[in-house]
């Protein structure tokens, strides 16, 4: 089991370590759990890029990365002194058998002490068979090296099962971690003790008491520096086939027979195998499609997508779902899934809506219960009930909310989902990272929605920047009787 001690001494070997991503998220992890006592002074993180980089100047770029993404109360000059000389930089492009290979095995080769040697790729998808043949094919793969891979792993199922093909021939599956960092998040995995670790909530989580699931992530921000890459992507192969479909099966699945990582990761799996498909009439009316145009976010005029795309697409920047399970906990019960960009705010949350009481006891009838885990921002829950109005002696009804803000509760550094999850793979310890089977399953429900967008068959709608979304999105929902969150306020 995974824990908060110091981990074994390691090599992190970092593939794209010039990129956005190492730079963001990365390092800064890796500093932060430095800060808190689990990396070791012996470990060492190797950046790998095609630029031609010296060490000391590879350096340089990871003391800006770190001055710019850390917290300026959480920037030591010491700490940061002893991170950096366990960084080092090998100029090698990992796609390539005729790289500088002996560059990066000369600097694995000095250590005084076995390490345990992680491999993260934070490159194009289509490069990991590539890189992991070449690692291979150099000597450089361990009986025990562990691979991590960045989603997305493929654009559609038969890619995915290409990119798991070409990892898989050179390392062995439980040495495999797709990472979703929406598993590391600590909200995410609130959801799990919420659930089995509570009766009363134990009690009640089924069709028998709940009425519908609403899962969103919305930004604010829009594509802006990620266009090309979203208009190749969009909302649905970005945020819903990976990281609201794991979410959803947090939410859904059974109760494992453990915590250790394949007891959790069956229970997934059979969530993911158990979604109605969405067929030809159903796609039409459960299924929104919809690209911003300009409005107004917090009084600032922003441009639409094919603004600022500069041509005409058939991305979407916004989805939503909804969906059904197949299981006698999950009769009947609507999930509704919806991801997207300039929202009117930035929301990542859960919301569980329970059936109302049907007592006659009350001159007035229950409101419905509801349930809001919040991922993020302000991670936390709150849940809204029935309470008897003070101010009316015939027993009327007041709707208030018991709230609690993670971060107040436990008066700590909230950490980045990063963290937990680079240190990890070096633990083994993979219970939070995404098996084969789960991958190929999730792009096998999202496959008919892909192929009816790209058909044409469902629309595409249109919202303006800072609203809620399509009215189409509320139309679909209005069908089952119900709202969106926002509406419930």
């Amino acid at each position: 089991m995974t824990n908060c001690h110091q981990v074994a001494p390691f090599d992190y070997v970092i593939f794209g370590a010039t990129g956005d991503l190492t730079m963001r998220k990365l390092l800064p992890a890796l500093y932060y759990r430095l800060t808190m006592g689990q990396v070791p002074d012996t470990a060492r993180i190797i950046g790998t890029a095609r630029s031609p980089l010296k060490r000391s100047e590879y350096q340089t770029r990871a003391r800006d990365a770190l001055k710019r993404f850390v917290k300026s109360d959480d920037f030591d000059e010491d700490t940061v002194d002893r991170f950096l000389e366990m960084v080092h930089y090998v100029s090698l492009d990992g796609s390539k058998p005729d790289s500088n290979w002996e560059g990066l095995r000369e600097v694995l080769s000095h250590k005084a002490e076995e390490h345990v040697r992680v491999f993260y790729y934070a490159t194009a998808p289509d490069l990991y068979g590539a890189i992991s043949k070449n690692l291979h094919q150099e000597g450089l793969v361990t009986d025990d090296s562990r691979v991590v891979l960045e989603k997305p792993i493929g654009i559609d199922l038969k890619t995915a099962e290409e990119i798991n093909e070409g990892v898989g021939q050179y390392f062995k599956e439980n040495n495999v971690f797709r990472i979703d960092h929406y598993l590391g998040k600590e909200t995410v995995q609130n959801v799990i003790a919420l659930r089995f670790a509570n009766p009363l909530f134990e009690a009640v989580w089924s069709a028998e008491h709940i009425e519908s699931v609403q899962i969103t992530a919305g930004e604010v921000v829009g594509v802006e520096g990620r266009a090309a890459y979203y208009d190749n992507s969009g909302a649905l192969r970005d945020m819903v086939q990976n990281h609201l479909l794991q979410v959803l099966c947090l939410v859904a699945m059974e109760k494992p027979a453990s915590l250790q990582a394949d007891d959790v990761r069956d229970a997934k799996v059979t969530v993911l195998k158990s979604l109605v498909p969405l067929d030809e009439k159903t796609l039409k009316t459960s299924t929104v499609r919809a690209q911003y145009t300009k409005g107004s976010i917090k009084g600032a005029k922003v441009d639409g997508y094919l603004d600022e795309l500069g041509h005409e697409s058939n991305t979407e920047t916004y989805v939503a779902l909804r969906a059904e399970i197949d299981t006698p906990r999950w009769k009947n019960v609507p999930f509704y899934i919806r991801s997207a960009k300039r929202l009117k705010a930035k929301v990542s949350e859960i919301v569980v809506t329970f059936k109302a009481s049907a007592t006659e006891l009350f001159p007035s009838r229950p409101e419905k219960n509801v349930l809001v885990i919040r991922i993020q921002p302000d991670e936390g829950l709150s849940y809204r009930f029935s309470v008897k109005n003070p101010m009316d002696d015939d027993f009327g009804l007041w709707e208030t909310d018991m709230d609690v803000s993670f971060e107040r509760e436990f008066a700590v550094r909230y950490p980045d989902a990063y963290e937990r999850l680079l240190l990890d793979a070096v633990r083994g310890y993979p219970v939070l990272f995404i098996r084969r089977d789960e991958v190929e399953a999730a792009w096998k429900w999202v496959a008919p929605v892909m192929n009816a967008w790209g058909r044409n068959e469902v629309p595409m709608a249109q919202y303006a920047a800072g609203s809620w979304g399509p009215e189409e999105a509320r139309q679909m929902l209005a069908r089952d009787g119900q709202i969106w969150h926002e509406e419930m306020e």
